[in-house]
């Protein structure tokens, strides 16, 4: 199921991976589940285009990158200390709030990258992850705002998302949840994630601009609303 939604819409899978893994495992098994199967898919995802445009993606969202690598390491050192409610429902709220009214009809546009504006959705979204393992919502958000063509965005997500999977994973092995029994439970989870992928890549494929963005908004408001529901039973 997260590889098929990733590949229709590039992202959700550490939202689903986690959710649902979370319902009869503990957090730090889901966390580590979801880890390889991410990283897999997110390379698949990014490199679809060929080397070259991935590496224009990368450059042209680079301070994005650079602040949400830093706020995500910063944040997986506080994971056992800061209460994580507060975090999950401080980033559902408005990602819910954004979803309803660009559903509505409300149209809010980033006419152009600027720098503070990008570094601050990118420190979000990996404070967040660092805490949680899910920064896809304020990185799709941003994207969004930006009227981001579909190819660009979607292989965007897929190198944010990957290399804040490689930092997630490297900040965590102190913490104790990367270790040997987690990671082969995370590699078996790799095979219907991959599959889930090709599926859901087949479908992206055959919609275009506009269905892509209702598509990703309504997955969005689906992410949201489980962040706060995850802040709900957290508290």
């Amino acid at each position: 199921m997260g590889g098929a939604v990733k590949g229709v819409v590039g992202f959700a899978m550490p939202t689903i991976l986690i959710s649902l893994l979370g319902a009869f495992l503990p957090p730090q098994i889901a966390l580590a589940g979801m880890m390889l199967p991410t990283l897999i898919t997110n390379a698949m995802q990014s490199l679809r285009g060929g080397r070259a445009a991935a590496i224009k993606a990368l450059r042209q969202f680079k301070v994005f990158m650079i602040a949400g690598a830093c706020t995500l390491v910063l944040a997986a050192q506080l994971y056992a200390f800061l209460p994580q409610w507060v975090l999950l429902a401080s980033i559902g709220g408005p990602v819910v709030l954004f979803c309803v009214l660009q559903i509505i009809g409300w149209r809010t546009e980033i006419r152009e990258q600027r720098r503070a504006i990008e570094a601050g959705f990118g420190g979000v979204a990996g404070f967040i992850g660092g805490l949680s393992g899910v920064w896809g919502p304020p990185t799709v958000a941003y994207l969004t705002a930006l009227n981001t063509d579909k190819a660009l965005q979607v292989r965007t997500q897929g190198i944010a998302f990957g290399l804040g999977t490689l930092l997630l994973m490297a900040a965590h092995g102190p913490s104790g949840v990367v270790r040997a029994d987690t990671m082969t439970f995370s590699a078996a989870l790799c095979i219907p994630g991959v599959l889930g992928m090709w599926v859901g890549l087949a479908v992206q494929d055959r919609i275009n601009q506009q269905t892509f963005r209702r598509v990703t908004l309504w997955v969005l408001l689906v992410a949201g609303v489980n962040l706060l529901r995850r802040a709900w039973l957290v508290y």
